[in-house]
């Protein structure tokens, strides 16, 4: 399932992705304390977490994205650990993606 990009590397630069949006995440939950610190309307502070939310789920998508490929890495294992692998991909899967 090689799409012409090592594993690998594509494994990287999810990760990159990844700590990349969690800095950005960490700057909008900053600014949602100031809002609210400075007393900012409810309205205000209501879209501003749902831009976080938001900002959450997409991180959470990239990261189960690097779980995903980490199976491309495991083609040449055996079968046994292949398939300990995938049930446990499943349960994350199930708990991660009903939030």
């Amino acid at each position: 399932m090689n799409n012409g990009h090592e594993p690998a590397k594509d494994q990287e630069q999810l990760k990159k992705n990844v700590l990349s949006r969690l800095k950005r995440i960490e700057g909008q939950v900053r600014g949602l304390y100031r809002m609210v610190e400075t007393d900012r309307s409810c309205r205000d502070v209501l879209v501003q977490m749902r831009a976080v939310d938001a900002a959450i789920k997409s991180a959470r998508t990239q990261l189960l994205k690097r779980r995903l490929g980490q199976f491309e890495e495991m083609e040449s294992s055996g079968a046994s650990e292949h398939a300990e692998a995938l049930k446990d991909l499943i349960n994350d899967l199930s708990r991660f993606m009903d939030e």
